[in-house]
């Protein structure tokens, strides 16, 4: 994982990108998350890292637990 060390995420909170809760304040931490995300030089790296170990938790590659659960369940 060279690449983790150029994401625009060291950068953060940690708990930006790990909210606890569905609503409200959790809504605003996953936007600020994939703010982040959006201007990533590692982006691509991070999103497929977190498809292919499944990560179950936060913000990966732009991309949130649901979006993440969305795309492994598409057929390929």
């Amino acid at each position: 994982m060279e690449w983790s060390s150029r994401a625009a995420c060291l950068s953060a909170e940690p708990e930006v990108f790990f909210p606890v809760g569905n609503g409200g304040a959790a809504l605003d931490e996953v936007s600020a998350a994939k703010r982040f995300c959006a201007v990533c030089a590692v982006q691509p790296q991070c999103r497929d890292y977190a498809l292919r170990t499944r990560q179950p938790f936060g913000v990966w590659g732009g991309l949130d637990e649901e979006e993440r659960r969305m795309l492994l369940l598409q057929p390929v």
